[in-house]
């Protein structure tokens, strides 16, 4: 028996515990709470799988929060600060909060966007609190980088047992990236290994930055050469971007078209990391609609349920996995969403 025990151990010492959070919805779109264990079923490639570990939507969070204050949210910086404030004060007393902000650092001879994280984990307000009142804003957008720095920084560290499966991205942005030297691609991999669930308030800056994308080039706002490559590359991967170079041999009609095409990209990526995720996104029109848009995020984090199983196939092939989780003894027009899968591990 005790060897029994002790194979026991080895295995799920070896196994990767995959957390699944949940969102649970009525017909009529209202959160469903007070709900257990048994009220849930998961599979894993269509083959049913022992829930291990439960946790309630009475359960903490740990949240990154990143906010974007380049472009057209510049002159908007108090209502970013605000509304983040008031994101805040609606978590529950033991969510843990980080804060990711935008700034411009310079050369002597040149100026570029960075990503920064302005304050680690922690549920103190007055300090989160100090640390909004200090977000900068920034000449580009290092939309990507600061994404993988949730990963790399604020989540590098294994989480607390009371936090395993309830971390947070929530990023206030338009999802157009101009400067970062990461990728879309290596975003989706990362976020996707540690299964954190992602939120974002989707804010619509594209007329803006069209108002002023026109007229004499010397005096536009210039696409990025990162931006102009995105571009030809969703028509042709591997397509060059030597025709793009010159941004003033671009005619208006083109400068129209890039836009749209990059805003749509960014709609797409969005989209894509929020539904695999269990997440959702949030359009506004502008900044001014951010409060209440924060507000529904923070009523999502608190009722989230989250599931862990040992998968029955041990298999560690780096092979993607599908998740699917359905509900038994709930109402007619019960709605689920949850994290759509994951990649094992290598040897």
């Amino acid at each position: 028996m005790a060897v029994a025990q002790g194979k026991e151990e080895i295995i799920r010492v070896d196994t990767q515990l995959v957390d699944v959070p949940i969102a649970v919805s009525s017909a009529n779109g209202m959160a469903l709470r007070g709900l257990t264990k048994s009220n849930f079923i998961i599979y894993e490639d269509g083959k049913r799988q022992e829930t291990v570990d439960f946790s309630t939507t009475a359960a903490p969070f740990e949240v990154a929060l990143v906010l974007d204050t380049s472009g057209s949210t510049r002159n908007d910086l108090h209502l970013i600060q605000r509304a983040a404030k008031s994101f805040i004060a609606g978590l529950r007393p033991g969510d843990r909060v980080s804060i990711i902000g935008y700034n411009t650092s310079r050369t002597s001879t040149e100026a570029f966007a960075v990503s920064e994280i302005l304050m680690g984990l922690t549920s103190d307000r007055d300090i989160l609190g100090g640390a909004i009142d200090d977000l900068k804003t920034s000449n580009g957008t290092p939309y990507y980088d600061s994404l993988i720095q949730v990963v790399e920084k604020v989540f590098r560290d294994k989480p607390k047992d009371e936090f395993r499966g309830r971390r947070a991205l929530v990023a206030l942005t338009d999802g157009v990236d101009s400067t970062s030297a990461e990728s879309f691609a290596t975003v989706k991999e990362v976020l996707g290994q540690i299964g954190i669930i992602s939120f974002f308030i989707k804010v619509d800056t594209r007329e803006y930055f069209e108002s002023n994308l026109l007229g004499d080039c010397r005096a536009a706002t210039r696409f990025s050469q990162a931006q102009i490559r995105r571009y030809y590359k969703s028509f042709n991967p591997k397509s060059n971007m030597e025709k793009a170079v010159d941004f003033c041999g671009l005619g208006e009609f083109e400068r129209l078209a890039i836009s749209k095409k990059l805003y749509e990209i960014a709609d797409t990526e969005m989209n894509e990391l929020s539904k695999s995720s269990g997440g959702k996104v949030f359009p506004v029109a502008d900044l001014s609609e951010a409060r209440n848009a924060f507000k529904s995020v923070a009523d999502e984090i608190g009722t989230k349920y989250t599931l862990g199983y040992y998968p029955s196939n041990d298999k560690r092939d780096g092979t993607y996995r599908k998740i699917k989780v359905d509900v038994a003894g709930l109402p007619k027009g019960t709605t689920v969403r949850a994290r759509e899968g994951y990649t094992a591990p290598t040897n």
